[in-house]
């Protein structure tokens, strides 16, 4: 398979499965600026069990790399790195009493991508390995709990 061009589904979920390594590694390193850039002590909390969850998302796809049989790689992810760009940007603009919430809203945004992002592996996967499929679904399923815990958090600072 070429990297730059996709001719089967299968090319297409190897790509995918790369880019979501990819997109783990650069969580776990801008959850790392983010529970720095946070104030609160209950933030910097939830960044930090976030970037443990992380770590076992980072397993769980290495064994589906092995479930499948695809060697284990990356493959660039221009939109977590983007992601990132935006949210040290507005860490670097933000006076000190907003910087839970810019911290809480950058990472909203990095998991709404996580979940788009594992949702479509599932599709993927789904009828090719069962065993595959939950441990994506497992990611998905922490992913969908942080952005709802984040968005609980955010919305008790705007009140």
């Amino acid at each position: 398979m070429s990297q730059n061009h996709l001719e089967t589904a299968q090319d297409l979920l190897r790509l995918q499965l790369r880019t979501a390594r990819t997109m783990e590694d650069d969580s776990l390193a801008a959850l790392g600026e983010l529970a720095a850039a946070a104030k609160s002590p209950d933030v910097k909390k939830m960044f930090r069990h976030h970037a443990d969850e992380t770590k076992e998302q980072i397993e769980n796809l290495r064994r589906v790399f092995g479930i499948l049989e695809i060697p284990e790689s990356t493959a660039a992810s221009p939109s977590t790195k983007g992601i990132s760009k935006q949210a040290q940007s507005l860490i670097a603009k933000s006076a000190p009493a907003l910087r839970d919430q810019v911290t809480l809203s950058a990472a909203l945004g990095n998991e709404h991508y996580e979940i788009s992002a594992y949702t479509s592996l599932i599709v993927a996967v789904t009828g090719l390995d069962s065993e595959a499929a939950r441990l994506l679904q497992d990611n998905l399923d922490q992913e969908t709990h942080t952005s709802e815990e984040l968005l609980t958090r955010l919305r008790e600072l705007v009140a």
